[in-house]
């Protein structure tokens, strides 16, 4: 088994968006400002490409793509929260904290949230205040704003 990092870089209406990948699945996928690397894809990339630009197209509203993140086991379990939140639809820190069965948690919640490594395919834009309002988003809150718009998310946001 080899440790080798794959890299593939799309552009996107919200900027350009990096993909990293192991062997095994996507590592991460991060919005940048600009395009820091060159592209050194395999299959896993390849597949995150065809994937997002569907989803940024309007066609994709599920993504099926082999996972490789890393994490602490809190913040896996946190993740794993976030895949089960329905395209177009959005829930709290707190909801999360309490499906997790630990209601106290809700900031350890927002910083494993914080700490996802892969945007937009575990939707952690999808996460909101208890109060309706948009916080944290290490793509930005404007681009939280906008995703949450491409999937016609059915409350009005306060950023």
């Amino acid at each position: 088994m080899t440790n080798e990092v794959y890299t593939q870089t799309i552009r996107s209406e919200m900027g350009w968006v990096e993909i990293t990948a192991s062997e095994q699945g996507i590592q991460s996928i991060y919005f940048k400002d600009d395009k820091q690397r060159e592209d050194k894809p395999n299959q896993h990339t390849k597949a995150a490409v065809m994937q997002l630009e569907e989803y940024f197209a309007g066609s994709r509203d599920v993504f099926d793509l082999p996972l490789d993140m890393k994490g602490t086991t809190f913040q896996r379990s946190v993740w794993d929260e976030l895949l089960k939140i329905p395209y177009g639809e959005t829930c709290s820190y707190k909801q999360i904290a309490d499906k997790l069965n630990n209601p106290k948690a809700v900031r350890a919640v927002g910083a494993a949230n914080g700490k996802n490594p892969v945007s937009i395919v575990v939707p952690c834009h999808r996460v909101i205040g208890s109060n309706q309002t948009l916080t944290g988003y290490a793509g930005g809150l404007e681009r939280k704003a906008k995703l949450l718009s491409l999937e016609n998310a059915q409350q009005t946001f306060l950023i």
